[in-house]
């Protein structure tokens, strides 16, 4: 196909519920999906709403939709490996188009001493790649509270680990520097 050419319209599918639930399921098979992302993706392909509604509403009855699932999940996964807090995680669901009192259960079952650990975890690993070894403490503390605040750690939690991070990181270069007699 040339530049400026136009696609040749689509033909409608003889039978346009089968072609709903063959955009689903292939969204589904590459990841579990939202109710509310699939409905958007069959918008988009120009899936009539009432045949999106009953594709998605039979999806749901067969429990190949599951927002509480996906939100457990997500929730585990995005905290775990990326490093999230709660407040993240939850406007990360809600964009994905989960309910506020669903997302508000799976975000629930991150333990407060987890989510302060993981912020731990994110401060210690960022000091030893050495990008702020060269940096003042100012600077370090600066975007060392501002990788936390990214993934939404509240202020207070992030300047307290902080400080108490490199404090530790210190003492500990202190020590090595001077080992104890």
């Amino acid at each position: 196909m040339g530049f400026g050419t136009r696609k040749p319209e689509q033909p409608q599918p003889q039978d346009p519920v089968a072609h709903a639930r063959d955009i689903c399921l292939r969204l589904l098979t590459a990841r579990p999906r939202t109710k509310s992302e699939l409905a958007q993706s069959l918008t988009r392909k120009g899936v009539d709403p009432e045949v999106a509604e009953g594709v998605l509403a039979r999806l749901d009855e067969v429990g190949l939709i599951d927002d509480a699932a996906f939100a457990e999940v997500w929730v585990r996964s995005r905290h775990a490996y990326q490093g999230m807090a709660k407040r993240a995680l939850s406007v990360e669901l809600r964009r994905k188009g989960v309910a506020d009192e669903v997302a508000a259960e799976a975000v629930a079952a991150v333990d407060p001493a987890a989510e302060e650990e993981r912020a731990r975890e994110l401060v210690r690993k960022r000091l030893r790649g050495g990008s702020l070894q060269s940096a003042d403490e100012q600077t370090r503390i600066r975007r060392l509270v501002g990788m936390l605040a990214r993934k939404g750690y509240s202020e207070g939690l992030a300047f307290r680990v902080v400080r108490e991070e490199l404090r530790e990181a210190n003492l500990d270069a202190d020590l090595l520097d001077n080992p104890p007699d």
